[in-house]
């Protein structure tokens, strides 16, 4: 019995020790080390971010920033009607403008039209939108703001094409100082009209405008104007275009009007193209230029060698409708001539023309050919009545068949094709009809000679006439 009451005293003394273990001297429970680490942990964390939070509250300079105002609190967009103008009721609000042409991207002919790359800036003022800032600090905000204020309606007269650059986001820039003014920049791509004159192409120069106007305001509501004149137009130094050589920017501006709704101001950019010719050098003049003279070797031809000469004439005539059929082809189809149709049409004709030579020169041989042959016939029967001996030599020592030709080699100056005419002359006949037969073949073998032998002079010189009044117009 005493054995039990001491074990029972000890179990008490012992779970009375545990328990005074598990609590801190100030009675609060002890915790696991793993949950005190993390509170050191956070009040470490605590501490560095109160540190960052204070660096930063430091850098803020603009009280206008810290007052953790909204900028539709700041502005007071709430408290105006932003459908209407400045000054609504009184004298035009002044809005100017000027442009950065970052690129001109391409000039169309068949469309009659380019396209342009630009940043389009607006200056304006409207006391609505002032506020106050201790340091005069301007605030800039992007296109979110841009839908709740009032902003010119500017648009692109003429224009095909245009649209507002969106990546990564609206490339438009809204910048408002303290004293309302505003300058409002967007950047966009239009492609516009551009009426050419192509009575010069590919020799010409082209003005293009680009047109700016507002759609609703008339003069009376809105004054658009260049904001420094022809200094308010900047390019970039790298625009270049491969067909054209861009001579020169400026800008003008005059009022426009529509008969229903009144007087626009209007701002025009223009710029003026001078056209690089050495591309339709290559590709169309001097194509143009060999054909032609590829047609002048037929002149140098056997007038026997129909084979040769004739595919030549035809394959320079179907290059040269070649030529101008790829040439119309990325052309508009204007109702007037251009400078590269009178070229080609003028080397077509000389091309033509010396096909229709190579035929009259071709009919006019198998014309004395009959004539000779007649001749011959007559200087045979004459030569059988009046010199028998003579007919004997003439079937002996010449070739019948050999003097309907032409073009046979000189004997003492003297054809080989006119020795049947000379040894009719020669024999002095009586005959009138071998006299007169003898005369026409001499004159018409001289005829169709020279046909080939002035066309090769004739036809190198029109064309270096021609090549020569050409070139000092339209150069």
């Amino acid at each position: 019995m005493h054995t039990d009451v001491v074990l029972i005293n000890l179990l008490l003394l012992l779970w009375m020790l545990g328990v005074s273990g598990l609590t801190s001297p100030r009675g609060q429970t002890l915790q696991p080390h793993r949950h005190c680490r993390s509170k050191r942990e956070m009040s470490l964390m605590q501490g560095s971010g109160r540190k960052i939070g204070s660096s930063i509250f430091k850098r803020s300079q603009d009280m206008t920033k810290a007052e953790g105002k909204k900028s539709e609190q700041l502005l007071r967009i709430d408290d105006h009607d932003f459908t209407m103008r400045p000054g609504f009721g009184g004298p035009a609000v002044p809005v100017g403008v000027d442009v950065q042409v970052e690129s001109l991207d391409a000039i169309s002919e068949v469309d009659m039209d380019f396209t342009m790359t630009l940043y389009l800036r607006h200056y304006w003022k409207d006391e609505r939108l002032s506020f106050r800032s201790n340091k005069n600090q301007s605030m800039t905000f992007d296109g979110r703001l841009v839908k709740k204020i009032w902003v010119p309606d500017m648009f692109f007269v003429h224009s095909k094409r245009s649209f507002l650059h969106d990546t990564t986001t609206e490339n438009v820039m809204l910048r408002v100082y303290p004293d309302g003014k505003v300058l409002y920049s967007l950047r966009v791509t239009v492609t516009s009209m551009c009426s050419m004159d192509l009575s010069r192409f590919p020799l010409d120069t082209q003005t293009c405008s680009l047109e700016i106007e507002s759609y609703a305001y008339t003069d009376d509501d809105l004054m658009l104007y260049w904001k420094e004149g022809n200094r308010s137009l900047n390019t970039d130094e790298r625009i270049s275009l491969s067909q054209f050589l861009i001579q020169e920017f400026h800008t003008t501006s005059r009022l426009a009007f529509y008969s229903s709704t009144g007087w626009y101001n209007r701002l025009y950019i223009n710029f003026t193209l001078r056209r690089h010719i050495f591309f339709f050098l290559l590709q169309t003049y001097f194509p143009a230029l060999l054909m032609v003279m590829l047609s002048w070797v037929s002149f140098w031809i056997d007038r026997r060698a129909v084979p040769a000469r004739v595919p030549l004439g035809i394959t320079t005539v179907l290059t040269m409708s070649t030529i101008i059929t790829g040439v119309n082809a990325s052309m508009p189809r204007v109702s007037y001539i251009k400078a590269v149709d009178i070229y080609l049409w003028v080397s077509f004709v000389f091309v033509f023309l010396s096909v229709i030579e190579y035929a009259a020169v071709n009919y006019l041989s198998t014309l004395e050919e009959r004539k000779e042959r007649k001749l011959r016939e007559t200087l045979l029967c004459t030569c059988g009545m009046n010199h028998p001996g003579m007919m004997s030599m003439s079937y002996s020592e010449m070739d019948v068949n050999n003097t309907g030709n032409y073009g046979m080699p000189e004997q003492n100056g003297v054809k080989r094709e006119r020795m049947m005419v000379e040894l009719g002359m020669g024999m002095g006949t009586d005959q009138v009809t071998g006299h007169v037969a003898s005369a026409g073949y001499s004159d018409a073998w001289i005829d169709t000679h020279v046909i080939d032998k002035y066309s090769r002079v004739l036809f190198p010189g029109s064309y270096i006439l021609f090549n020569i009044i050409y070139w000092s117009i339209y150069s």
